[in-house]
C-alpha cells in the first residue's frame, strides 16, 4: 500500500501545499495602488477629473469654480509626489494650492473676478511645474514601459488643462471679452478652446480677441506639435530599439 510521505518533491497533497506556500504572494491591493500611482495613473485620473469638474459644474456658481481650483491644485501636488520631488517643494506646492483655494473662496464671498483670476493663475503655474517635473522623469527614460507611456499621456492632457486655466485667468483678470463675438465666455468655453488649439483641430467658433490671447493660442499650438513630434518620436525610437534588442536576444 502506498503512503504519502509529504516530501515537497512528491505528488502528495502535503507536498503540493508546501510548494504553493513557497510561491511568491500575489500583489496586494495596496501594492497595486502604489504601482498605479507611481506610474502616473492617479495623476491622469485627476487630470480627467479636473477637466470634467471644470466643464460640468455651474460656471457662474461659486461652488463649481472653487471645486475646480481645489481639484487642479490636488492634481499638481499628486503629480509632484509621484515624481519623487523633495518634500520641501511638495509642501510649497501644497501652500500655493491652499492660497489658490482661499483666493477662490474670497472671490465668491466678495464677487471679485480678479481674485478668481489669481486663483486660476496660481493653479496654472502649479500645473506648469507639474508638467515639467513629469517630463524630467519621462524624457531620460532608458526604456519605454507602462510608466513612461502614462507619463507622456499625462503631460499632454495636462498641457490642455494648463493653457485652459491661463485663458480663464486672462478672462477674469483683464475684465473684457477673450474671444471675438463671444460675450461673457464660460469656463467650459476656455477649456474647449484650449484642447482644440492644443490638438490644432481649430473649429473656428472661438477666436482670441486680444494680443495676449492670440499669443497664448499660438504658443499652445506650437507646444502641442513640438510635444508630439519630439516626445512621441523619441518613445517610438526607444520602443523599436527595445524590440530589436529582444529579437536579437531571442535569435
Amino acid at each position: 500500500m502506498n503512503t504519502s510521505t509529504g516530501v515537497p518533491g512528491d505528488g502528495s497533497s502535503a507536498g503540493r501545499a508546501r510548494r504553493f506556500a513557497h510561491r511568491p504572494s500575489a500583489e496586494t491591493r495596496l501594492q497595486l495602488i502604489q504601482r498605479i500611482g507611481d506610474a502616473y495613473g492617479i495623476v491622469l485620473l485627476l487630470i480627467l477629473t479636473t477637466f470634467v469638474v471644470t466643464m460640468t459644474l455651474p460656471p457662474e456658481g461659486w461652488l463649481g469654480r472653487v471645486v475646480a481650483v481645489a481639484v487642479a491644485g490636488l492634481t499638481a501636488v499628486i503629480a509632484l509626489t509621484s515624481s519623487d520631488v523633495r518634500s520641501g517643494r511638495v509642501r510649497l506646492a501644497i501652500a500655493a494650492a491652499l492660497v489658490a483655494i482661499v483666493s477662490a473662496t474670497l472671490a465668491a464671498a466678495v464677487s471679485s473676478d480678479a481674485l478668481f483670476g489669481l486663483a486660476f493663475l496660481i493653479d496654472a503655474l502649479l500645473l506648469l511645474v507639474a508638467a515639467g517635473t513629469i517630463l524630467r522623469r519621462v524624457v531620460p527614460s532608458a526604456e519605454v514601459d507602462f510608466r513612461t507611456i502614462l507619463g507622456a499621456i499625462s503631460v499632454f492632457t495636462l498641457l490642455g488643462l494648463l493653457f485652459g486655466f491661463l485663458f480663464i485667468a486672462l478672462g477674469r483678470l483683464q475684465g473684457g471679452d477673450v474671444f471675438t463675438g463671444v460675450a461673457h465666455a464660460e469656463t467650459r468655453d476656455y477649456l474647449f478652446f484650449s484642447y482644440t488649439t492644443l490638438t490644432t483641430t481649430g473649429y473656428g467658433n472661438l477666436v482670441p480677441a486680444g494680443d495676449i490671447g492670440q499669443i497664448l493660442a499660438v504658443f499652445e499650438m506650437l507646444t502641442g506639435q513640438v510635444f508630439l513630434v519630439t516626445l512621441v518620436a523619441g518613445l517610438v525610437s526607444l520602443w523599436r530599439l527595445a524590440a530589436l534588442s529582444g529579437d536579437q536576444l531571442g535569435g
